[in-house]
């Protein structure tokens, strides 16, 4: 796994676990922490994704 994606994986985690504690003690700002772990799990997929495709590209030119 690429190192930004693990990294965008953990921000993930913990914007979630924000999230849920925040609604739990009744504050919106929560809402904040979803978007945030919105936008770290596209950013995890989009490295992943991205590492795939180049092995594959890699492959490809191998004779």
């Amino acid at each position: 796994m690429p190192r930004n994606a693990l990294f965008a994986s953990i921000v993930l985690v913990l914007a979630v676990t924000a999230a849920v504690v925040s609604f739990v003690q009744g504050n919106w700002f929560g809402v904040i922490w979803v978007l945030l772990a919105g936008l770290s799990s596209n950013m995890a997929w989009y490295y992943i994704r991205r590492e795939r495709l180049e092995r594959a590209a890699a492959a490809a030119r191998q004779p």
